[in-house]
């Protein structure tokens, strides 16, 4: 899933085609959960290798189409910038495996949990790393999310991991990617080729071993995996064109689709248990929302946005 912190459009207004994007991307992701639950009985790694493989298609006939190559051509040429991609690489990797994992092991509610949290931790990390100055209400968002981890993980006797995971490892990564000098499309393609090498040395091996899932007879599983680059790249590329046609706070919005859909997938669809511990954390990370958004609104309306 892609981050609040999204560029702020030239024209500082909400266009259609912008928001059109931006909500076919937030409903993809909310149906994602669905998709995945299909692939549970193969392993997260493979998921994620071929998630990475057949992403590099599909985003490189966007960009060629976008005339934009020539940006990427010089960050496969720069040690600075290609160091920068490996990180991000390496985060949004370890986020989808973890997402993955989540889902396969009825962990969706962790998954939703995560999501929910992230715009909160990635103010806490523009705070701590960035020296931002926090709002009284921001703080209180903040502890009130603390707060509910603390509930699940009091009545759990652990912290809730896949939720944590997800946070940490796409706060990480969306505070990596502002320091990526080139764009979301050519960022993106620069990542998954940076994994394809590994991802293809991993594909291979599970050949090698007959514990591939991905046949030459199109079986399902076959189309499934294929299909990875469809779910993984599309909704990728329409936030990354649908947030230049947003104001910053229409993004910090719309954002709460996925986790939502994501949430209703697991107790509507997944049947996950939602106990007296979560009945109790959720509210207070859904206040934690508004306290944020609504701050969040004001502040934007005080500079014009």
């Amino acid at each position: 899933m892609r981050p609040a912190e999204a560029l702020k459009p030239k024209t500082n207004e909400d266009t259609a085609q912008g928001l059109a994007f931006a909500v076919s991307a937030y409903v993809i992701w909310g149906f994602l959960p669905l998709y995945m639950k299909l692939l549970a009985h193969i392993p997260p790694a493979e998921v994620v290798a071929h998630r990475v493989i057949w992403s590099v298609p599909i985003a490189a006939v966007v960009l060629v189409a976008l005339g934009r190559t020539a940006t990427l051509r010089e960050a496969l040429r720069n040690p600075r910038m290609l160091a920068m991609g490996c990180v991000t690489a390496a985060l949004v990797s370890i986020n989808w495996g973890i997402y993955v994992w989540a889902i396969a092991n009825d962990r969706a509610l962790d998954a939703a949990l995560g999501y929910y949290i992230n715009p909160l931790f990635s103010v806490f990390l523009g705070a701590v790393l960035l020296g931002e100055r926090l709002s009284r209400a921001q703080i209180a968002a903040i502890a009130l999310a603390a707060a509910a981890v603390l509930v699940l993980a009091l009545d759990a006797g652990r912290l809730p991991w896949a939720a944590v995971g997800l946070m940490l490892s796409w706060g990480f990564y969306a505070l990596a990617k502002k320091q990526l000098p080139i764009g979301p499309n050519q960022g993106f393609l620069l990542e998954v080729l940076i994994l394809t090498p590994p991802a293809l040395g991993y594909i291979a091996w599970t050949v090698a071993t007959g514990q591939s899932h991905f046949t030459t007879s199109l079986t399902l599983d076959t189309w499934l995996l294929l299909g990875c680059g469809v779910v993984t790249a599309v909704p990728l590329l329409f936030y990354a064109n649908g947030a230049k046609g947003l104001r910053l706070s229409t993004i910090g919005v719309l954002q709460y689709i996925a986790p939502t859909m994501i949430f209703l997938c697991a107790v509507l669809v997944f049947k996950e248990p939602f106990g007296q511990a979560r009945m109790i954390a959720f509210p207070m990370i859904w206040a934690a929302l508004v306290i944020y958004s609504v701050a969040m609104l004001r502040g934007m309306r005080r500079l014009g946005a």
